[in-house]
């Protein structure tokens, strides 16, 4: 029997001449697109919910710098999917998004306006016809590439299996705009540089992607400066001048040196309210210098901004300004090249209810942990932990997935994308106990999918953030607590290995199944205390708690004289 190629077929070829692995979820609209892939060979990972397969696809992108292709159906497949299509949207992860739609000829009565709620998560959707199912899909994944953004391939379901007719040509489209330094910019930006007697230079992932390494480090070297970066770009500089990462995640010992700088130049970081530690990483009066390839700053403390490409535009700014004959700021911190600053001082293992310390914990993975990892975050409190004390190979060697809209739950499926994307590394995924319930039903898709793997559930049996955030302003927590559940017992009904960690000595069923050669996955419920807060985040409601403070004792002060004048004689 001769296959007949249908329109689902000629989106597939798209796909597969682009991609190697997809990330999907089948129902109706969708059956045809992936039966087209996989009876090919194609590698297909199926996630147990929706919005896993996005997260899948986010993390794949993230950990190998490729496009990825994620699928999901019509109507509540698609709506399942928006969390993590928002988060891909906000962090702007290149990814083609194939998904069912309602059918060409008209809605059925259960059927939504699609473009219209992707269009409000600001991602754009392409919509296939007979005739030009590969133009548009070819479209959709330049898009992707060139500018950085998701992009959805709407299928309409009674077209996904018709018989595909003569396709309408492919168009080429325009390469992306080259954005060339201008010489005055550089010229301004070098006489700062030149001002400062503390420069500190932060790059993001814009640098990154740009390959501005060796740039910065030119510029560095000439200014004396010292360096940091975001947490997408961890490792970025691989000196010992250093301080490791920007902002909330920072180690106190490297924030204080931070916040002592004049000047800082931040490459292609978007200057979030975690880089900048809450808007109080950088000092009053200090010249806050921005060079992005967006077309304005994106924090209200830069002082001056330059659209410009990361690398080329510091090559120029590096040539512009002449070598420190001091040595520069590196001259006072001669101790960095010891070592990383805050890594000598010593947690206690427990906090004063018994519970773990999560600062003792962090440090110790860091030296149990296979050096060759990939270490995946979900949003949460504990988020902290792990980039302040665990070295990486790389900036794709830690990704956080879903703090770019400030969400949970992604972890699970975030984890299963990384791994497809590096199995020549062990896989960590550092989840709380909140965002691992939410991601349960991948906990199977984890468990079948990743080669070698580490889940650590930071369990502090509660939504910490809300503990830390809203509890200590008085509000009642029950609905904050969390009925202690032990992920490793329920990961072992799955097929995984793993252990409850109440004392670090615990570890030793961890280093066992290191020993034994670290197949499969090994999940560690790590009890950790409630009651010691991240840094960051005490930080944050240090002005919160004083406003509430202040609030309150005024009103007292206004009862008082009400009550007065109330008791005074007419």
């Amino acid at each position: 029997m001769t296959h007949r190629l249908t329109v689902s077929d000629v989106v597939a070829d798209v796909c597969a001449s682009h991609a190697d692995v997809i990330f999907g979820l089948m129902g109706n609209g969708n059956a045809f697109f992936i039966s087209s892939l996989t009876s090919r060979g194609m590698r297909y990972i199926s996630a147990r919910h929706e919005a896993g397969t996005i997260a899948m696809a986010d993390a794949y992108h993230r950990a190998s710098g490729k496009v990825a292709v994620a699928t999901v159906t019509y109507g509540a497949g698609f709506t399942n999917s928006l969390t993590a299509l928002t988060e891909a949207a906000k962090a702007r992860i290149p990814m083609v998004v194939v998904v069912g739609d309602a059918p060409a000829a008209g809605p059925r009565p259960w059927d939504i306006d699609q473009v219209m709620v992707a269009r409000g998560l600001g991602v754009q959707t392409l919509t296939v016809a007979a005739d030009n199912a590969a133009r548009t899909t070819e479209e959709a994944w330049t898009i992707a590439r060139q500018e950085r953004r998701p992009v959805v391939v709407a299928l309409p379901y009674d077209i996904s299996s018709l018989a595909a007719v003569e396709q309408q040509p492919v168009r080429a489209r325009p390469a992306g705009k080259v954005l060339h330094p201008d010489s005055l910019d550089v010229r301004r930006i070098a006489s700062l540089l030149n001002q400062a007697e503390r420069p500190l230079i932060i790059a993001g992932r814009g640098a990154v992607l740009s390959n501005a390494r060796a740039a910065l480090l030119e510029l560095g070297d000439r200014l004396g400066a010292l360096y940091a970066t975001s947490v997408m770009a961890r490792n970025f500089f691989g000196s010992p001048w250093d301080l490791g990462i920007a902002g909330g995640f920072a180690r106190p010992q490297a924030v204080d040196i931070m916040r002592q700088a004049d000047a800082v130049l931040v490459v292609g970081a978007g200057l979030n309210l975690f880089q900048t530690r809450y808007g109080s990483l950088f000092a009053p009066g200090t010249t806050v210098i921005q060079i992005d390839e967006q077309p304005a700053a994106t924090c209200d403390q830069v002082t001056d901004f330059v659209q410009a490409d990361a690398a080329a535009f510091a090559w120029q700014l590096a040539a512009a300004v002449p070598s420190a004959t001091d040595g520069g700021w590196r001259a006072k911190h001669p101790k960095l090249l010891a070592g990383p600053v805050g890594l000598d001082q010593v947690a206690a293992e427990s906090a004063p209810d018994g519970r773990l310390n999560p600062h003792a914990v962090a440090r110790l993975l860091d030296s149990v942990l296979p050096a060759e990892r990939t270490i995946v975050q979900d949003g949460g409190h504990f988020c902290g932990w792990m980039p302040m004390y665990c070295q990486v190979p790389d900036p794709q060697g830690l990704m956080m997935v879903g703090t770019a809209f400030q969400t949970i739950g992604l972890g699970l499926p975030a984890a299963v994308g990384a791994a497809a994307a590096r199995p020549d590394r062990t896989t960590v995924l550092i989840s709380g106990d909140g965002g691992a319930l939410m991601a349960l039903a991948d906990l199977e898709t984890a468990v079948r999918e990743i080669a070698s793997g580490v889940m650590v559930v930071f369990n502090d049996a509660a939504y910490g953030a809300e503990i830390h955030q809203y509890a200590v302003r008085g509000l009642d927590d029950a609905a904050m607590q969390i009925e202690e559940v032990d992920f490793s017992a329920v990961a072992r009904a799955m097929g995984a290995q793993g252990t409850k960690m109440r004392s670090l000595a615990d570890i030793a069923a961890l280093r066992e199944w290191q020993a034994a050669g670290a197949r499969g996955l090994f999940v560690l419920d790590v009890a950790i205390s409630q009651s010691v807060v991240a840094d960051y985040m005490r930080e944050s409601m240090e002005p919160v708690l004083a406003a509430d403070q202040a609030l309150a004792m005024q009103e007292s002060a206004s009862q008082e004289t009400a009550l007065a004048e109330a008791a005074a004689p007419a």
